[in-house]
């Protein structure tokens, strides 16, 4: 794959946090229930930490109680890439910054949950920052 924004390993490990790069580059997950956005309910837009493409806004988030941020979709249908995950032994769909790769979370589909799309983007925090609406 191929996205506007590339960089080496090495330029990414200078830009990223030790913990950013393993969720960011590695696909690998923060641990439930510490990230920094698990309970915000700050207004704004949630932003790709590796690369600051804006990818939620908070009027989508919910509070889904399973330990990450949880939106039910993302500004737009071609800010995130979606690819099929199937390790953990079991069949997921990861979400990718589509502007830079990045490793975001998962989105689960038919989970019950009561919003417009039935859909559940569980994001790591540490693959976001939000920037707050002001006014």
């Amino acid at each position: 794959m191929t996205y506007e924004i590339e960089k080496s390993d090495a330029e990414w490990r200078a830009e990223l946090s030790p913990e950013e790069y393993h969720v960011l580059r590695e696909a690998g997950t923060e641990r439930p229930f510490v990230g920094e956005y698990t309970d915000t309910k700050t207004v704004g837009v949630y932003g790709c930490r590796a690369c600051g493409a804006e990818l939620f806004s908070s009027e989508t988030k919910f509070d889904s109680h399973c330990g990450w941020p949880s939106y039910y979709a993302p500004l737009a249908g071609d800010r995130v890439q979606y690819i099929e995950d199937v390790t953990m032994g079991m069949r997921r769909v990861e979400v990718r910054c589509a502007r830079c790769g990045g490793h975001l979370g998962h989105v689960f589909e038919g989970e019950g949950y009561d919003t417009p799309t039935d859909q559940r983007y569980c994001i790591n925090s540490i693959s976001l920052t939000l920037k707050p609406t002001t006014g």
